[in-house]
């Protein structure tokens, strides 16, 4: 379902969505470096292309869960070089080796909890930018064509 030629239609707006949406991932638990890895491990669909009246654009983040262990690594990496990990302070407090290697084997103490809000968080997120950008799509007055597009393809 996911069409190339419907989601080339609208490089545009993702731009402009993505700038008004910049703020809304500073409130979030993720960095900007992880919400970029985030977006690129999820793809977007119109779901029920065929029904004007149904239609949306929904975020598809079955990869999502692949990359979770990366935005650890990016938050690791940001707090080793005195960065802000995450806007929501999504890193851990103690650190050190050991936590580290309990954490990546799902042992540690937000082990597979924290993993699992990461991923609903990073769902949460992405819908909300779906949502986002079918609005800005709507007010170009460009949403039919384009879910007609995704419908013929």
């Amino acid at each position: 379902m996911s069409d190339t030629s419907w989601t080339d239609r609208i490089v545009g707006e993702r731009m402009t969505v993505d700038q008004e949406f910049s703020q809304r991932v500073q409130d979030s638990r993720f960095s900007s470096q992880q919400w970029s890895l985030i977006m690129t491990a999820t793809e977007f669909e119109i779901e029920d292309a065929d029904d004007p009246e149904q239609a949306r654009i929904v975020a598809n983040t079955e990869k999502v869960d692949q990359i979770i262990p990366e935005l650890e690594n990016v938050d690791q990496q940001m707090g080793a070089m005195g960065g802000q990990g995450g806007g929501g302070g999504a890193s851990s407090s103690s650190g050190g080796v050991l936590d580290s290697i309990l954490g990546a084997l799902g042992l540690g103490e937000d082990g597979g909890d924290d993993r699992a809000e990461k991923l609903r968080a990073a769902e949460q997120l992405t819908q909300e930018y779906a949502e986002q950008l079918q609005t800005q799509l709507e007010s170009k007055g460009r949403w039919e064509s384009v879910r007609q597009a995704a419908a013929d393809g």
